[in-house]
């Protein structure tokens, strides 16, 4: 216990038999004892040996020895490093306090010295304003001197001061004689009228040399020297003179291709990089170049571009103004990033208006009239192509009258017209007026003031919805209306739902329009209601002529079906002379009305789309029952007629299903059960007038089926429904 006392007190050094442990590692006693025992000789049961607990107590207690001596002499030198620890902490702190007072020492010379610099500099700039307070009078009076000299040669009249004669030094003789002009100015006329002219001839003189050098410096392509002689003109009045040089040899052979809109795009690029190294104010000569492409080039060549069509070739006019004001605008989108001043923005759309202001003025006028011509032709082309002489539709008193009688009474007022099969609209017509109308609404974005803008556009709608609307499907849906026969007429053609197919694709057509290309034009105006309105009572009136058409082509379809069963239909099919002898399993006229009827069925549903289709249907499902049940009710059935007559609405319910038309099948479903009365045995008439498809009906609808029976009287049925 006192050895492991001991040395769990010597945690971080340990020595044992020359061997020095540091701790490199977490120091365990219990391991380190059983190290020492291990390796002393009877310690332990290493080989064979056996325990020798005095040897290993006295091995401990050695051990125990050597630590202690171990730790005093440890114990020793930290005493002794701690103590040289200290005295280098003092002698280091001794000197920061030394370092710290010569800083401070500096710190006060520096103060000194910079407010001797300062001092010395307050005197040097003192020194230097009384300096230039007496240099700047003196070099005035230099130069004034200098000027007096000059003065006089112009007075005496004969210049010979080197500065005039020498054609190197014309940048100085410009200097001196722009300030002799401007003194000149100042001075009375009648006493120095002599030499203000000779010193304005030779500012004019010097004033023409300088503009020629510019010149030939430009032929050569020499922009240090432009500069240098720009500079010298910018004091004088013909520096605009220069600039204009400058802009009409730059013009020079740059316009040579046909695309002047392009050529302009790339001079101005090209002066753009040019200018600036030239100019002091390049901005200004850029926007003068421009201004000067617009006014002289592309306002010629639009002229010629647009004059030669003006009163000969609407068309080609318009297609003109469009591209060429295009043309115009996308260059002037190109130059926007270029350096112009303040308002390049303004100032670019006044050349663009100054340009087309004239062609502007009464461009929707030229537009209507052209679009009204081209759209009357376009559909004239079409009715000369099929032979037709268009009727015109009156308009109030008699035809107005007729028109509410017709959709009163849905009867036809007047004869009916043939015509052969012709529906009288046509998608290429269509295609090529919804493509005129587009193509001015494109212009018309382009073209018209902003705040004209909604109001040119409804004025194109209109003119589409007079020529595709009124003059085109209106008139095919009249047209289609008397052409459809009276419901009494044989073998008749009924043409009228191939009208309205066509009519519903064509105004599809236009609905995309509307909404495609008119719409973004008017859409934030107060425009937008009346074209809305517009197209809104258009719809209407086509939807009255398209269901009253709809309405009477039913009706002749029943009519035929009536034609078809009285034709067909004789009394002996539901009342045979032999009973016994009956082959067929459905008349002759059902045959012909289911067949007929689907084709019918078959052709609303290629005319019509949507829910129309699915209303149209129901009303002729409804029409067709009514017409066979009031058919079946004009005939009296014996036994084997009425099973045939079941067989025949039978047959007429399959063809019901092809409707798919939930009410047309139901009304159908119902017939045949009316059907089976004329067969059922009399004892169970009774039960079966109470079955489920027959228990809601009227007693005198299952009364007058049953008094169809040819023993109605013999078995005493009435009885029955008394």
């Amino acid at each position: 216990m006192r050895c492991e006392h001991l040395l769990k007190e010597q945690p971080a050094v340990a020595y044992c038999k020359g061997f020095f442990f540091c701790g490199q590692e977490p120091f365990v006693a219990d391991e380190y004892i059983e190290r020492l025992a291990w390796r002393t000789p009877g310690g332990g049961s290493r080989g064979g040996e056996a325990f020798d607990p005095k040897r290993l107590l006295e091995e401990f207690v050695n051990h125990i020895q050597e630590l202690q001596v171990m730790d005093e002499r440890i114990q020793r030198k930290v005493e002794k490093l701690e103590q040289q620890c200290q005295k280098e902490a003092k002698e280091f702190a001794k000197k920061v306090q030394e370092l710290q007072k010569s800083n401070q020492v500096a710190f006060q010379h520096f103060q000194e010295l910079d407010e001797h610099i300062s001092y010395v500099a307050t005197k040097v700039c003192h020194l230097g304003d009384q300096l230039e307070g007496v240099n700047t009078p003196r070099q005035r009076a230099v130069e004034a001197q200098k000027l007096m000299k000059y003065f006089n040669e112009f007075l005496d009249g004969e210049l010979k001061s080197d500065v005039f004669t020498n054609s190197e030094k014309i940048k100085e003789a410009a200097d001196i004689i722009q300030k002799l002009h401007l003194i000149a100015q100042e001075l009375p006329f009648d006493r120095f009228s002599e030499v203000k002219s000779k010193i304005a001839s030779k500012y004019h003189d010097l004033e023409c040399q300088l503009i020629q050098e510019f010149t030939s410096a430009q032929r050569r392509g020499e922009i240090s020297r432009m500069r240098e002689v720009a500079a010298v003109l910018l004091h004088f009045k013909g520096y605009s003179h220069c600039v204009d040089v400058y802009i009409k040899q730059c013009q020079e052979g740059a316009f040579l291709r046909n695309d002047v809109f392009e050529d302009a795009a790339i001079l101005c690029q090209r002066v753009n990089k040019q200018v600036g190294e030239i100019f002091s104010n390049p901005e200004t000569v850029l926007a003068k170049l421009i201004q000067n492409i617009f006014e002289v080039k592309l306002q010629s060549y639009v002229k010629d571009q647009l004059e030669e069509h003006r009163k000969s070739d609407a068309e080609q006019y318009l297609k003109n103004l469009y591209d060429l004001y295009t043309r115009t605008t996308n260059l002037s989108s190109k130059l926007m990033e270029f350096n112009l001043g303040t308002d390049k923005q303004t100032f670019l759309s006044k050349l663009i208006k100054a340009i087309f202001i004239s062609y502007l003025e009464n461009y929707i006028e030229v537009e209507i009239g052209y679009l009204k011509s081209r759209s009357a032709m376009i559909l004239q082309r079409y009715y000369d192509s099929k032979n037709h002489q268009k009727r015109s539709i009156g308009t109030g008193g008699i035809q107005d009258l007729k028109e509410r009688l017709r959709q009163r009474t849905n009867l036809p007022l007047g004869p009916s017209i043939d015509t052969h099969g012709e529906t009288f609209l046509s998608q290429e017509v269509v295609v090529n007026l919804l493509q005129e109308t587009k193509q001015a609404f494109e212009r018309c974005h382009r073209l018209s003031d902003p705040s004209d803008l909604p109001k040119n556009a409804f004025r194109i709608f209109s003119m589409l919805v007079e020529f595709l609307c009124t003059e085109h499907i209106d008139y095919a849906l009249e047209t289609g209306l008397a052409g459809i026969p009276s419901s009494d007429s044989k073998n008749a053609n009924l043409y009228f739902l191939d009208v309205v197919h066509q009519a519903n694709t064509i105004f599809h057509l236009f609905d995309k329009q509307f909404n495609d290309h008119l719409m973004p034009l008017i859409s934030s105006s107060p425009k937008l209601s009346e074209c809305l309105q517009k197209k809104k009572d258009i719809i209407e009136q086509m939807e009255v002529k398209l269901d009253m058409g709809i309405d009477r082509t039913l009706n002749c379809m029943i009519g035929q079906m009536k034609h078809i069963l009285a034709a067909e239909q004789k009394k002996t099919d539901f009342k045979p002379e032999d009973e016994n002898n009956v082959l067929i399993q459905y008349t002759n006229a059902c045959v012909k009305v289911c067949g007929y009827v689907r084709k019918q069925v078959e052709k609303i549903r290629n005319s019509m789309d949507g829910k129309n289709v699915d209303t149209v249907l129901m009303e002729l499902g409804v029409r067709f029952h009514r017409l066979i049940y009031e058919h079946l009710q004009q005939y009296s059935y014996s036994c084997m007629g009425g099973m045939l007559a079941i067989c025949d609405v039978a047959e007429y319910r399959k063809c019901a299903k092809d409707f798919k038309i939930a009410l047309v099948l139901q009304l159908f479903d119902t017939l045949h059960a009316l059907c089976n009365l004329l067969v059922v045995a009399p004892d169970n008439l009774k039960q079966v007038c109470s079955g489920e498809q027959l228990a809601n009906l009227d007693k005198n609808i299952l009364h007058s089926f049953v008094q169809l029976r040819v023993d109605y009287r013999s078995a005493r049925l009435a009885r029955h429904f008394s």
